[in-house]
């Protein structure tokens, strides 16, 4: 059976000699868990690991979309649909979808995420020329007055073309080129880079009764089988982010084990995007019923994402989560 190495990452002005640094960023490593499946877990120093696991975890890794790697980061949420789970119909028009990417860019996000299709449990599909209509234009009002790097939240080759063509730089594919297989030569086409998400099922199902052998190791392997598909499509592992897809198709224990042991992802050599902002999960866990007062438990959670050396955390509350990592950054001394 394969090994799985997991880092186990600190951070602070303790360094011991020989530390290795995680991916070129802000967090290091002295020993690695190992993960089997035929085995239980093990401790073991990072020096005893093979060369190419340990290399795939130190590598620096590029920029994505003109966002440098190197540091946290933070994707601004911009939901231009009618039923998103949280923000559902406040920002589908153009004027108040801008006005909201300008408070989202003030606020300190990195990058905006604009999504037409709510992918929340249970969710609809959406007529791809409707999904074109409710981003495209979002996208190019907002190229014209901001050079902000721009994602397309869509798993439809369509709209990703036509939100390219308006401005985008990243394809946010949530079904990791599943859904839509022609997601992977447009975006190579485009030399765009992608992100891929684990989601077990559709938006409408995979809620019902999500299962996993062993859930870290089964969402790592379809990840890295992902990986490949685009990269035989042409797209670079260079350009390429992986997110773990916390609340797509997983239980709330699937999704605490994934969070626990997030450090594994970076052994697929890409970097890491997080999204767990309001999901029902925080809500399950603290108690809050209503999505927009999940804000507190979204930011305690997205931190512990950057504990794990998460390069990227996709959020609604931009700046709260700005001023959170701030804290947190000096308080460790990064």
């Amino acid at each position: 059976m394969r090994d799985y190495f997991r880092p186990i990452l600190q951070t602070g002005p303790a360094r011991p000699q020989g530390a290795l640094t995680l991916a070129g960023g802000w967090t290091w490593f002295t020993h690695v868990e190992v993960l089997n499946r035929a085995a239980a877990p093990k401790v073991v120093s990072a020096t005893d690991i093979p060369a190419e696991a340990r290399d795939a975890l130190c590598v620096p890794r590029a920029n994505v979309a003109r966002v440098p790697m190197e540091s946290p980061t933070i994707m601004g949420i911009l939901n231009t649909t009618p039923d998103s789970f949280s923000d559902g119909g406040k920002f589908n028009d153009l004027q108040r979808a801008s006005e909201h990417a300008r408070a989202l860019i003030a606020a300190g996000a990195d990058l905006l995420d604009v999504g037409g299709e709510s992918t929340r449990p249970g969710a609809a599909e959406v007529a791809i020329d409707v999904e074109i209509q409710r981003t495209a234009p979002v996208i190019a009002a907002l190229r014209a007055f901001s050079d902000i790097p721009i994602s397309i939240d869509s798993r439809k080759a369509d709209v990703v073309q036509a939100a390219l063509k308006a401005g985008a730089d990243l394809v946010n594919d949530v079904a990791a080129m599943t859904f839509d297989p022609k997601i992977a030569p447009v975006t190579a086409q485009a030399d765009a880079p992608i992100c891929l998400m684990h989601a077990q099922g559709d938006p409408q199902t995979m809620q019902d009764a999500p299962h996993y052998e062993d859930v870290v190791l089964d969402v790592y392997d379809l990840l890295e089988e992902r990986i490949s598909a685009a990269m035989r499509a042409g797209i670079p592992q260079s350009r390429i982010m992986v997110d773990p897809g916390i609340g797509f198709g997983k239980t709330l224990e699937h999704n605490l084990a994934l969070l626990q042991r997030l450090s594994i992802f970076h052994g697929l050599g890409c970097p890491i995007l997080l999204g767990v902002s309001r999901k029902r999960f925080i809500g399950t866990l603290a108690n809050v019923t209503e999505a927009e007062a999940r804000m507190p438990g979204s930011v305690a959670v997205a931190l512990a994402g950057v504990s794990h050396g998460v390069q990227m955390l996709r959020v609604h509350d931009v700046a709260e989560t700005r001023q959170a990592l701030t804290l947190y950054q000096a308080a460790i001394g990064d």
